[in-house]
């Protein structure tokens, strides 16, 4: 059995003009609510084998703070740019690709697609909306990463910073 969790960055800033959409920065709340979202992850038992997030400065920020709550090493998320607004078609070849000796890998990326992907992983459509810093823990009933396909999971649990609050 392996373990998929796939994360969308934290709240992002719009207010840095002439920078790029892959160089803007983590605002306050996504600063704020990072931390607290690796604490609830701590405190559910997430120990990733592995983090990957997309290349976006956003994404890579989310994915060391949560990183730092999980005790895991920042050097060793692989950020790759092919995450980067990536749809669940090319999430999927990603995954296929991930080394059979991880069990539980962790993603953190952009909507659509993470949303997407979650709802076609699951293949129920559990997931009613994913908004910034949402989480979905998905078990996957398979062996090998190259055996992931559609519908192949099971949705744990859907985190976000609001359901956080309600803890």
């Amino acid at each position: 059995m392996k373990n998929l969790i796939l994360s969308r960055h934290a709240k992002s800033s719009w207010s840095h003009q002439g920078l790029g959409d892959h160089e803007r920065p983590l605002n306050d709340r996504g600063q704020r609510d990072a931390p607290n979202m690796g604490i609830a992850l701590s405190q559910r038992g997430v120990q990733p084998d592995v983090i990957y997030t997309s290349t976006a400065l956003r994404a890579r920020t989310t994915a060391e703070i949560v990183a730092d709550q999980l005790g895991y090493s920042r050097p060793d998320i692989i950020a790759n740019r092919n995450f980067y607004l990536a749809d669940p078609r090319t999430l999927m070849g990603l995954v296929h690709q991930f080394d059979e000796s991880t069990d539980t890998a962790m993603i953190f990326g952009h909507n659509p697609g993470m949303h997407e992907f979650a709802n076609l992983l699951s293949g129920d459509g559990e997931v009613d909306e994913f908004p910034t810093l949402g989480v979905a823990r998905i078990e996957l009933k398979v062996d090998y990463w190259g055996e992931v396909d559609w519908s192949c999971g099971l949705l744990l649990e859907v985190l976000t910073p609001k359901t956080l609050k309600n803890d």
